[in-house]
């Protein structure tokens, strides 16, 4: 449950991440709790990932979806007011590409910005979060030098333009955990009844446990701004970042 299927659909999204259109069935819809299907590539949200909007087509209606709620299914939540489609209806579904891309960026940006952090000052990820475009990271960085933020940002860049592949596997769960600095958090954030652990490796850079999606190679995230540098605490620093388009 949550690599390939979460409790009765069968997630596309993982897969593949550019996937953008797929047909599929609809399994549950209810007013309150929103659509199940057999098969989706919404990404439902998660590890500071938000989820996918987009639409389902169906017998010439529209429905848009706005947001994803995780429970025992995936519950696609539709736009308020707009209509349901009943169960077993069969609908396209199509993901907003524009907001998924820029996701996907993000995200493998901020890994990019996590493996130099921890690999030139050892330090591990506190907190983060993303919008489309920009995000945060926090980190147990008590000290940083005067340069840190034109430092910081020149390296994550060196990196984006060495083209690095970003290649992801699923593992069985001691497997995964064998591997060396695989949580790169400061507590472990992966349930303790997750069998199998997915694995995004920044080829060279970064490996790490994660279930978001990603770009297939750091050139694709696009030059990355460092835009201001935070303390948060005695220990803790907060990097803001953004996608410079």
């Amino acid at each position: 449950m949550g690599v390939t299927h979460h409790g009765r659909t069968h997630r596309l999204d993982l897969a593949d991440p550019t996937l953008r259109e797929w047909e599929c069935t609809v399994l549950h819809a209810d007013p309150e709790q929103g659509v199940v299907l057999d098969r989706s590539a919404f990404y439902p949200g998660g590890g500071g990932q938000p989820p996918d909007h987009g639409v389902l087509l169906w017998q010439g209606v529209q429905t848009r979806i706005v947001g994803t709620r995780k429970g025992d299914d995936l519950w696609l939540i539709p736009a308020e007011g707009d209509p349901l489609p009943p169960a077993g209806t069969a609908v396209t579904g199509a993901v907003e590409d524009d907001r998924r891309t820029r996701l996907m960026r993000t995200h493998s940006g901020l890994h990019v910005l996590c493996g130099v952090v921890f690999r030139d000052f050892g330090a591990l990820v506190t907190g983060g979060n993303m919008e489309p475009g920009e995000a945060r990271m926090d980190f147990n960085l008590p000290e940083v030098p005067a340069d840190f933020k034109s430092r910081i940002e020149e390296l994550v860049n060196a990196e984006v333009a060495a083209d690095r592949a970003v290649a992801v596997r699923v593992l069985p769960r001691a497997e995964a955990l064998a591997l060396p600095d695989i949580i790169r958090t400061q507590s472990n954030l992966i349930p303790p009844d997750e069998q199998e652990v997915r694995i995004v490796d920044i080829v060279g850079l970064d490996v790490q446990a994660d279930g978001g999606t990603h770009v297939a190679s750091t050139a694709q995230i696009g030059k990355v701004q460092v835009v201001k540098v935070e303390s948060k605490g005695r220990a803790n620093r907060r990097v803001r970042v953004r996608l410079a388009d």
